[in-house]
C-alpha cells in the first residue's frame, strides 16, 4: 500500500479568535489538559498530569530561557532570533525592505548596530557594537510575545512568559508547554517515581513561521541549536517511557535519535537541528507528549498529527473548540499518547 501524501491544507481547522489566549491565567497550574489516547478524548487538568506517570518514566523539559529579544532602533522594530556569534544576530524586521546592507541603526540606549547581511527568510544579520548583547537587551528589550496576542509586553510577561526552571539564555519564544509547571508540580513528578531531565533547544524564528507552500517537501525549516549531554542521554536511554514536555523537547529528542547507531533512544547531541516532523515519521525516542494547542497549518500541528494521528487531532481540536479550551502560548495543554504503528 502506498504511503499517503499530505498537503498543508490538510492541517487546517476552524478556530474562533476569542479562544486565543492573550494573557496567562492567574496561576500557572490552573490550565486544563485535554488527553488524547488512541482516539479517546478526556477532559482533565494539568495537575492530573502526575496521575499519568509511572515509576521509571523520564520527563524531559526544555530549559532554554527567553531573551527580551524585541527592541526599537531608529523607528524600526526588530526581533532577534538566532545568534551567529556573541555580537552577530539574525533578526526579523517589520520594515525589512527599507533597510540596506551597511546601514547603521541606533538603539534607544545609544547602542549602534550595523546591517551585515540580508535574507528573505532570516531577515537582517546585525552586528552589535557593545560589550554584551544580553545586557543591552535586558535593559531596553521587550519579551517577544507571539504576533497573535496582538498586544505589547506587560510587566507580568517578564516572569510569566518564562518557565520556572529556565536557565541558559537563547530563545526568542518560550517553550510554552513548560509554562504550566510550578516548583511544586516539578517536585511531585519526582515523588511519583519519575525522573526529570532538562535538555536545551533555543527556540528560533521557525516557531512562528507559517508554512507558505502547499507541498510539505518545499517548506524550509529554520535551524535551532539543541543539546543533550551524555549523562542525560544515559538517563533517557534507561527510561521505561519518555515523556516530552513541549514540541521543542520532542524535536531535540528525535534529532538525537537520528544520531543513534544501535537500539537506544538517543545519542548525545550539541548542534543545530532543522528536523521537520510530519505524518509518516517514525518516532524513536518519545512515547508521550505534553504540548499546548497549535496554529492551523503550522509545523507544530503537523508534528502532533504525526504523533497522535491527523484524524484524531482534528477531532480533539474540534472538541477543544466546543469546550472552549484556551489556545496557543498562554493557553491550555494536551497530553498526547503516541498512536500505534
Amino acid at each position: 500500500m502506498s504511503e499517503q501524501t499530505y498537503h498543508t491544507s490538510d492541517f487546517d481547522f476552524e478556530l474562533p479568535n476569542e479562544l486565543i489566549a492573550s494573557h496567562p491565567l492567574e496561576k500557572r497550574d490552573a490550565s486544563r489538559m485535554l488527553v488524547v489516547d488512541d482516539g479517546k478524548i478526556a477532559d482533565k487538568h494539568i495537575r492530573d498530569f502526575i496521575s499519568f506517570l509511572r515509576p521509571g518514566d523520564v520527563v524531559v523539559f526544555n530549559n532554554s530561557r527567553v531573551i527580551p529579544a524585541r527592541f526599537d532602533a531608529d523607528g524600526y522594530e526588530i526581533t532577534l532570533h538566532t545568534a551567529v556569534t556573541d555580537k552577530n544576530w539574525w533578526g526579523l524586521c517589520k520594515k525589512f525592505n527599507k533597510i540596506n546592507v551597511g546601514d547603521t541603526l541606533t538603539m534607544t540606549d545609544g547602542t549602534k548596530i550595523t546591517v551585515v547581511d540580508k535574507d528573505d527568510e532570516s531577515g537582517l544579520l546585525l552586528h552589535f557594537e557593545c560589550d554584551n548583547v544580553f545586557e543591552v537587551l535586558n535593559a531596553i528589550g521587550k519579551m517577544p510575545l507571539p504576533p497573535y496576542m496582538k498586544r505589547d509586553e506587560e510587566i507580568a510577561d517578564r516572569e510569566r512568559y518564562q518557565t520556572v526552571y529556565a536557565d541558559p539564555l537563547g530563545s526568542m519564544a518560550a517553550p510554552t508547554a513548560g509554562l504550566h509547571f510550578t516548583d511544586d508540580l516539578m517536585r511531585e513528578i519526582e515523588a511519583a517515581g519519575a525522573k526529570i531531565v532538562k535538555v536545551t533547544l533555543h527556540v528560533g524564528a521557525g516557531t512562528w513561521m507559517p508554512v507558505k507552500t502547499e507541498n510539505l517537501n518545499e517548506h524550509k525549516m529554520h535551524s535551532e541549536w539543541c543539546c543533550i549531554t551524555q549523562e542525560q542521554a544515559d538517563i533517557i536511554n534507561n527510561a521505561t517511557r519518555v515523556i516530552a514536555v513541549g514540541t521543542t523537547s520532542m524535536r531535540t529528542l528525535e534529532s538525537a535519535h537520528r544520531l543513534v547507531t544501535g537500539t537506544q533512544r538517543v545519542a548525545p547531541i550539541c548542534q543545530s537541528t532543522n528536523i521537520f516532523i510530519t505524518p509518516g515519521y517514525k518516532f524513536g525516542a518519545v512515547d508521550v507528549l505534553l504540548t499546548n494547542f497549535h496554529l492551523p497549518k503550522s509545523t507544530l500541528f503537523m508534528l502532533v498529527s504525526a504523533f497522535a494521528g491527523l484524524d484524531e487531532m482534528k477531532a480533539a481540536y474540534k472538541h477543544a473548540v466546543a469546550e472552549k479550551y484556551r489556545f496557543f502560548s498562554y493557553g491550555d495543554c494536551c497530553l498526547l499518547f503516541r498512536k500505534g504503528e
